[in-house]
């Protein structure tokens, strides 16, 4: 199916809502790209300390900063896109929320949530609306399947194997160093999209058993991990993520949402239940002909979805959560919940211990104040 992009059409300048990009890396520079296919959207500036990526951003005539405060002192936009290191996510955070300023900040919100809670409290006090980017959530495969197990096409979900295995060259971490440091491994970095994909299809998890194996590229973080995670319904996920693998199994390569990656005809999500099964990316529904029973045929049919990119659908979102149209698809919590889950796999693989995110009290996993859960944000 063709992808569709937004139409533009002629915009009076009054109408133009102004989005700064705080980095100019491998994601800021797609957020730059999505920004010039709307019509009454516009890259107000971007941030970025790197001279080389400075000169390339201002050879699309776009204003460049080195820093985020002289961009916000002297350009004043309508909301800021953190595509930012992790490590950054909360000071920079911090910085647009003092300025009253929107927020779209890139997944995982922060290296570890302890950090981050502050920083959704900063922005629910002040009003400021803040959308996580797990831009996954807006992708019709997604939004497809979501509505099929919402509405019981396969019954009771009971089990999920999820599959992350790719491989990152060398040249991947030599320019940009961040991504050899603890909290920007697989973990973090990747799996956490495909957490915050489970959360979204079956719910919060409940308890989390992991082990991380040493990495062999001598950096600080991990290469590879492999989670059991059981969620407050029963059902229970299997979960392997690894940037050393050469293999066809991630959505990255099945998903067909960046073009920066080869595309394979594989799937890299098995959803299991009473009455059926659904594979994702490719959305193949496996059910019996009649009752469930494995001695009777069983067949696949294939669920229709609006093939969109899913960085177009989060922008034009966000622009409306700038003007308070709409509250955030992915609030601060949301992505707190996420990265919890996340720091339960690294706490539990460095135990080897099961940990229960319910009561987490002993297991080095900070929980969010049951006020700040509750309360979500504007």
């Amino acid at each position: 199916m063709p992808r569709r992009h937004l139409k533009k059409r002629p915009m009076a300048v009054k109408d133009m809502t102004r989005i700064a990009v705080a980095g100019y890396g491998l994601v800021g520079k797609r957020h730059v790209d999505v920004l010039h296919r709307f019509s009454d959207l516009s890259v107000a500036a971007v941030v970025e300390p790197n001279e080389q990526r400075r000169t390339a951003a201002a050879q699309l005539g776009i204003p460049v900063f080195p820093t985020l405060s002289q961009m916000l002192d002297q350009t004043a936009p309508d909301g800021v896109v953190l595509a930012t290191p992790t490590p950054l996510h909360v000071e920079q955070g911090l910085t647009c929320v003092a300025r009253g300023c929107p927020i779209l900040i890139e997944k995982p919100i922060g290296v570890r949530a302890i950090d981050a809670y502050g920083l959704i409290e900063s922005a629910d006090r002040s009003g400021v609306p803040l959308l996580v980017g797990h831009h996954r959530r807006y992708n019709g495969i997604v939004q497809s399947a979501k509505q099929a197990l919402d509405g019981g096409e396969i019954g009771e979900i009971r089990s999920i194997q999820a599959t992350c295995w790719l491989y990152k060259p060398d040249h991947y971490f030599e320019t940009a160093p961040w991504r050899k440091r603890k909290g920007a491994g697989p973990i973090s970095v990747n799996l956490v999209h495909d957490i915050d994909l489970l959360r979204y299809f079956c719910g919060e998890v409940s308890t989390v058993q992991a082990v991380v194996a040493p990495t062999f590229r001598g950096f600080e973080n991990e290469n590879l991990a492999a989670a059991i995670l059981t969620f407050g319904s029963g059902a229970v996920a299997t979960i392997s993520v690894s940037d050393s693998i050469a293999a066809p199994w991630s959505w990255e390569l099945t998903a067909r949402e960046n073009p920066a990656y080869p595309v394979t005809d594989e799937s890299c999500y098995l959803i299991g239940g009473s009455a059926g099964s659904l594979s994702l990316p490719d959305l193949r529904l496996w059910r019996h002909a009649a009752e469930p029973d494995w001695w009777t045929p069983i067949s696949a049919d294939s669920l229709e979805y609006r093939d969109e990119d899913p960085l177009c659908m989060q922008m034009a979102h966000f622009s409306r959560v700038i003007k308070r149209l709409e509250p955030p698809l992915v609030s601060g919590v949301e992505g707190i919940r996420s990265l919890e889950v996340v720091e339960a796999v690294a706490a539990s693989a460095n135990t080897g211990g099961t940990i229960t995110l319910d009561d987490p009290q002993g297991t080095g996993v900070a929980r969010m104040p049951d006020a700040l859960r509750s309360r979500g944000q504007p």
